[in-house]
């Protein structure tokens, strides 16, 4: 059983490795909008990852048993 700070170190890592990435380094197309954060877009993560948006939004928030 994982404790609660376990998972809001998980969150931590997710959302820093998020940050450093770009679209264009994980071959997705370029957008034309300005980025409001630095990084990809949890929807592009979780669409590289193949689960769900909301899925991966509990991942980072910490809210997976």
């Amino acid at each position: 059983m994982t404790s609660h700070s376990d998972n809001r170190a998980l969150g931590a890592f997710l959302k820093a490795r998020r940050a450093q990435l770009t679209p264009s380094a994980c071959g997705l197309p370029g957008t034309d909008s300005a980025r409001r954060v630095a990084g990809l877009r949890r929807e592009e993560v979780a669409r590289l990852a193949a689960i769900s948006v909301d899925y991966y939004t509990r991942l980072e928030q910490g809210r997976v048993r």
